[in-house]
């Protein structure tokens, strides 16, 4: 084993860490947010291991308020081979974490703590229960064109006869037929937008004579909405009613002239 310490690259360390993560799903939010706590009290220390950590600061950190989470996150944590938890008895001593690194192929011996303040460092990281190569900046590389070979991929189902592409969906729109109301359906709805049966009948046989079309070359989509426009056009052309002098009550004299 060699003895001497390595700085921690931690771009390339929590690049590494929330791969591993995005892979592990036995991890909970509440496992990521303990972690990078963890980690900004490994960063304040210099990344030096071990580190003695208090509950209260790093449940303060992580936003987590519950003492059995808290502990349980950090058991599994342990358990899992993300870092190695040594809690203590003692209440003014406080517990120690050693954080295992995932910066280069260099990792911790999940057997002991380090003696003499080294850092040993293994020929390979922790497995964490799968086999696994060292991480490096060409894994982060690889790590990534995975990714977008995935988006491709994605992108290759998206497009494959089993999904609708977007000319399809609207093919399939085009594809739908209108259905030609009768007129009783026109009559209730002009009454049920308060209008008069009268005006009903002439939206029916205006548009029953012509093939429903809309102006007289668009096939109809939508009678209702055809029929709502039907109605404004029915108010707005509508003759103002006009007063008959022939009733007029008063007398009128004929001597005056026009």
């Amino acid at each position: 084993m060699r003895t001497h310490e390595i700085p921690v690259n931690y771009i390339q360390h929590l690049t590494g860490f929330f791969e591993k993560s995005a892979e592990d799903e036995r991890l909970t939010a509440y496992h990521q947010v303990l972690y990078l706590a963890l980690f900004i009290t490994w960063n304040s220390s210099k990344f030096k291991n071990p580190i003695s950590i208090a509950r209260d600061e790093v449940m303060k950190l992580s936003k987590i308020g519950s003492k059995n989470t808290y502990i349980k996150c950090l058991k599994e944590l342990t358990l899992w081979g993300y870092i190695e938890y040594r809690p203590t008895k003692n209440h003014f001593v406080g517990s120690k974490v050693m954080m295992y690194r995932f910066d280069t192929s260099c990792g911790f011996d999940k057997l002991s703590f380090p003696k003499n303040g080294t850092l040993p460092c293994p020929t390979t990281i922790p497995t964490f229960g799968t086999p696994r190569v060292p991480y490096s900046g060409t894994q982060v590389g690889h790590y990534l064109n995975n990714r977008n070979n995935k988006h491709t991929n994605n992108s290759e189902v998206e497009n494959s006869p089993n999904e609708f592409s977007p000319t399809q969906k609207n093919k399939k729109l085009n594809h739908q037929k209108f259905s030609i109301p009768n007129l009783q359906e026109i009559k209730n709805y002009f009454l049920e937008k308060e209008n008069t049966i009268t005006e009903a009948e002439k939206f029916y046989n205006y548009f029953q004579s012509n093939g429903w079309l809309v102006g007289g070359k668009t096939k109809m989509k939508d009678w209702k909405a055809a029929a709502r426009n039907w109605m404004l056009n029915a108010k707005r052309f509508a003759k103002p009613e006009t007063t008959s002098n022939l009733h007029v009550i008063e007398n009128k004299r004929y001597d005056i002239p026009l």
